[in-house]
This record gives C-alpha cells, sequence and structure tokens, in this order.
C-alpha cells in the first residue's frame, strides 16, 4: 500500500542528552493527542527524526489535519512532506527530477541540491549524492543551477531510507509541552498576553489561563475575545483552560475606596488615591490568581508585563504587583520591544483578535494620571483598606471554565 510520509526535524530536545527519551516520548505524546480523533496515522521515532505516515488513500482528509498539528506542534525545528525512495543514485536522481517538474509548474527557473548522508554504508558522499542527483534535472535544462538564491532547494536524505523533498516549514523549536512544569497565565484581550503564554508554551510548559469580566462595564464581545484568543493558542499547548471570574463587584470596591480613601497623618503621600486604581486592580488579580494556582497546582504565574510599555508597567509598579504573588512571577516580554511582540502575534495568529476594539476592565477603570512609580507599604494600606478578601472568593467561586484543545479543533474542522 502507497504511504504518504512526513519527516519532522526534532529541535532543542536533541541537545537533552540525559533526558532525551523523555522529550522525545513527550514529543510523540503531544503529536498522538492532536491527531487522536483521526484512525490510520503512524507516528514513529527514528534516529533523530520523526516520521508520520498513512495511507495515500486517505490524503484528501488527512493530510490537512496532520499539517495543522505539525504547523502548532511545540519542539521541532521543522517538518516536511517528502517523497520516499530505493537507496540508490538513480532512484535520488529520478525523484528529484519529479520534484523538479513540480517546482518549474510552480514557477522555479533555477534550483540546488542539499544532501545528508546519515547512513555511512551508503557508498557516495553528500557532495557526490548532491552532484549525480541534480544531473538529470540540469542536463534536461528543467531548471538552472544556482547554489546562492535559487528558486527551490530540493533536499535529499539518505537514513534508512531515502527521503526526498522540497518545502521544508519552519517549525516553532523550544521544548515539548509538559515538560517544564505548569503556569498560570492571566490574559486579557490585548496583544501582550497571549504571546507572553505562546513564549512559555514554548519553553515546554503547561499553561491555564484566567481572565478577569467586569460586566456590563465590559462587553460579552470583550468576553469572546479572550475565549477566541484562549483558542487560538490552545493548539501550541496541546489543550488549555479557561477561568473566567466576574470581577465587577470587586472592581467597585476599588472604585469606592479610591474615591473615600484619606493618607492616614505621618504618610509622606500626597499622590491622590485614584492614582492607585489601575496598580489595586492587578493586586486584586494577583490575589486571585493565588487562590487559583493553588487549587491547579501550577508552579508559576505569568503576565504579559513589558517594562514601560504602560504606567502600571515600572520597576516600582511592577514591584507592587509581585509583591502580591505567593508564587514565581514570570514576565517573558519584559525586556521585548513592541514591534517584535507584534511580530509574535502575527506568527501565531491572534494579531488581528487582539486589536478588535472592545476594551477590557483594566483600561476602562484607568485613572487619568496612573501612580508612575508607588510604594509598596502605601499600595498595601490602600489594598487593606478595601478588606475585598471577601469579594475576590465569591468572584472566584462564581468562575465559568472552558475548555480549548487542539484534538477539539482538529476533530471539528478536518
Amino acid at each position: 500500500m502507497k504511504t504518504v510520509t512526513y519527516l519532522v526535524k526534532l529541535g532543542e530536545l536533541t541537545l537533552k542528552a540525559s533526558n532525551i527519551k523523555l522529550f522525545e516520548k513527550r514529543l510523540v505524546q503531544n503529536l498522538k493527542k492532536s491527531l487522536s480523533s483521526k484512525k490510520g496515522i503512524q507516528i514513529t521515532l527514528r534516529a533523530g527524526r520523526m516520521y508520520v505516515d498513512y495511507p495515500s488513500e486517505n490524503d484528501k482528509t488527512l493530510a490537512p489535519a496532520v499539517e495543522y498539528s505539525l504547523n502548532h506542534l511545540v519542539g521541532i525545528s521543522g517538518w516536511a512532506r517528502t517523497e520516499v525512495c530505493e537507496k540508490n543514485i538513480q532512484s535520488i536522481s529520478q525523484t528529484v527530477f519529479e520534484q523538479a517538474k513540480i517546482a518549474k509548474e510552480h514557477g522555479a527557473k533555477t534550483f540546488k541540491i542539499e544532501a545528508r548522508r546519515s547512513d555511512k554504508q551508503f557508498p557516495l558522499q553528500s557532495y557526490d549524492i548532491a552532484r549525480q542527483a541534480a544531473a538529470s534535472t540540469y542536463d534536461s535544462k528543467l531548471l538552472d543551477v544556482d547554489v546562492h538564491n535559487p528558486d527551490v532547494t530540493i533536499h535529499v536524505e539518505v537514513r534508512e531510507k531515502c527521503f526526498v523533498y522540497c518545502d521544508n516549514i519552519t517549525g516553532h523549536r523550544g521544548l515539548p509541552v509538559g515538560s517544564s512544569g505548569k503556569g498560570l497565565l492571566l490574559l486579557s484581550g490585548g496583544i501582550d498576553s497571549p504571546v507572553a503564554g505562546y513564549k512559555m508554551i514554548a519553553r515546554g510548559m503547561r499553561i491555564e489561563s484566567i481572565y478577569f469580566h467586569a460586566y456590563p462595564y465590559t462587553s460579552d464581545e470583550a468576553k469572546k475575545k479572550v475565549e477566541d484568543l484562549a483558542a487560538l493558542i490552545a493548539p501550541y499547548g496541546v489543550e488549555t483552560h479557561l477561568h473566567v471570574i466576574p470581577f465587577t463587584k470587586v472592581q467597585m470596591r476599588i472604585k469606592e475606596i479610591c474615591r473615600t480613601f484619606r493618607w492616614p497623618d505621618g504618610v509622606n503621600n500626597n499622590i491622590q488615591p485614584e492614582a492607585y486604581s489601575t496598580l489595586l486592580l492587578r493586586m486584586c488579580m494577583m490575589e486571585c490568581a493565588n487562590i487559583l494556582a493553588k487549587q491547579i497546582k501550577v508552579d508559576c504565574i505569568i503576565t504579559g508585563e513589558s517594562l514601560g510599555q504602560v504606567a502600571s508597567q515600572t520597576c516600582e509598579n511592577m514591584a507592587v504587583t509581585e509583591s502580591m504573588s505567593k508564587y514565581p512571577l514570570f514576565r517573558p516580554l519584559v525586556g521585548t520591544d513592541k514591534e517584535d511582540i507584534i511580530t509574535t502575534s502575527k506568527k501565531i495568529g491572534t494579531y488581528e483578535t487582539s486589536i478588535l476594539p472592545y476594551e477590557d476592565c483594566c483600561v476602562l477603570f484607568s485613572p487619568k494620571h496612573p501612580v508612575l512609580r508607588a510604594r509598596i507599604s502605601d499600595a498595601k494600606m490602600l489594598y487593606d483598606a478595601m478588606d475585598c478578601e471577601q469579594l475576590i472568593k465569591e468572584a472566584f467561586d462564581e468562575r465559568e471554565i472552558l475548555k480549548f484543545s487542539a484534538h477539539d479543533y482538529v476533530a471539528e474542522n478536518f
């Protein structure tokens, strides 16, 4: 039976000499989980490569599912749909010629061969394989050779079998999801937090997300936007849960305390309490995140903060937020330029959703002149005056939990 084969190149995990088998096993498990709704697919690991095979008669239905899953699989440096041929130079040359014809049909005029000989028993070295495999294509004047800037590069890998392919798709690299613990992402509707989640996923971390919703001050469209963002990043992390916290009462308490609070005598602070409202909101969010983090047993809390990007993200203000966390607080974007964050958001497909004009609760309740360099002692004085622990606990108990996964997306769409 003729089969379709995808060759998958492993990423950074190949450097993990002592634990490589565990990393490889996790990578295979993640891909199998994504494709578990599809029958007839075989996934194997051999000598630093992963192979995905299925009967060619099922190509029309299985190819989109396999390619979607590979495009979202963290821990691989690249993948390609490949032709498999016999391990002799005649078969290799003929297969290269067939690939060159396809490339010409798509407008290519020049080509080069990149050969790799992993099987050292093969009689030709890599350079000789490339030279002889290119001969028939060049001699027939099908394509011209250009080793510096070719229209198409045809790859030849001689392993236990011989693989010939053109389109080498770049992967997300990183480590297989599940190899680096579990984190809780504070997910908003902006550009930054989905990228922060993706960055930690790419380091092998499983994530769940928490979102704070202040209906009716934030719309159902804003909530749907965050749900869509969670669904978009879920396939990279195999699966995730989104915990939606109704935070309206907490925000009203913040507004009330900022209006009525007066600094005690002896406190050297001439800043209006209202200037602390965004910071107080983030402190309350962190306290709620602590409760969830303990329940779902995470190792860290993740935010999309980037130093200096907005007023609440100065060193002093971030220190206030961090003082509320009972877990290690990871900020993967802290030193990242905004344009680089946008580039990544476009790469992972979250940008167009993030820029939809539905504002989150932080934006709607932000003061005109927020405090820029808050003291932890002053911020905690305001926080303690709110006496909002019970409100936060009630909001947590009323949370909505949504699940998103690569498996569900593949099952429903392919």
